[in-house]
């Protein structure tokens, strides 16, 4: 797999590709908070021997914005930060609290949301393929940085992938997601979560189905993290938006 690094609105890249030809499908996958911005590159040449039909797509990895290193972790970045101590507070409150967490709008989103788009339009212009040819998605924070994209974009695009993501911003994005009607998503959560617990995966997979949005659902037995069992049905749905040669 060919691996370079670009910057693309604004945003540091990494950008992965197994053939030389032109892509027929543009992947844009956001990493999680407090991990490096490399962290997800080797799902790339793993789902590629899943289905080789993804040799087709270029794979665009962003890195975050904000580095965490002052905080003694090292090459860690985030899109925004997180009130940690304040969720767990929340989760041991109960529902109301934890509905008013999925409610608000985390400070520093709507920067880092231009930011994402700027890089996927650019992305796209390199390639010469359009929104409807990308397929967004992420894990963890980075699933909600792409949920919260996907739902805004002028016209749908071809897919969205949610690993280990939750619901957040539910006002609004209750009232985007009917426009978005059709896109089909990838969704994947471990039922054993102590960071972002099932429920609230389950309560944004509702919202986007209630929205006419299908949802292919995986839940696993296990935490936080893309076991092996849910890189299959990954690879197969992006496999299904790679365009005939």
């Amino acid at each position: 797999m060919r691996v370079h690094q670009a910057t693309l609105g604004g945003l540091r890249c990494t950008v992965a590709q197994i053939s030389d030809e032109p892509p027929g499908l543009l992947v844009v996958l956001c990493h999680g908070f407090g991990a490096p911005g490399d962290d997800l590159v080797l799902l790339a040449p793993e789902l590629c021997d899943l289905r080789p039909e993804l040799e087709r797509a270029r794979f665009l990895f962003p890195e975050a914005p904000l580095s965490l290193g002052w905080s003694g972790m090292g090459d860690a970045r985030a899109w925004w930060m997180i009130d940690l101590e304040g969720m767990d507070r929340a989760r041991r409150e109960g529902p109301e609290a934890m509905a008013r967490i999925r409610a608000a709008v985390p400070d520093g989103l709507p920067r880092v949301r231009r930011m994402l788009r700027a890089c996927l339009d650019e992305a796209c212009l390199q390639v010469g393929l359009p929104l409807s040819a990308a397929v967004l998605g992420g894990f963890s924070q980075g699933a909600m940085l792409a949920t919260d994209v996907a739902l805004r974009l002028e016209e749908p695009p071809a897919g969205l992938c949610i690993l280990s993501g939750t619901l957040i911003c539910e006002p609004e994005w209750r009232r985007l997601a009917p426009a978005r009607a059709g896109l089909p998503v990838l969704q994947t959560h471990g039922r054993l979560d102590d960071l972002l617990p099932f429920e609230g995966a389950e309560a944004l997979r509702d919202l986007l189905a209630g929205a006419g949005l299908p949802v292919d659902f995986h839940a696993f037995d296990g935490a936080h993290g893309i076991p092996r069992e849910v890189k299959g049905p990954w690879a197969d749905f992006l496999a299904a938006r790679v365009p005939a040669p």
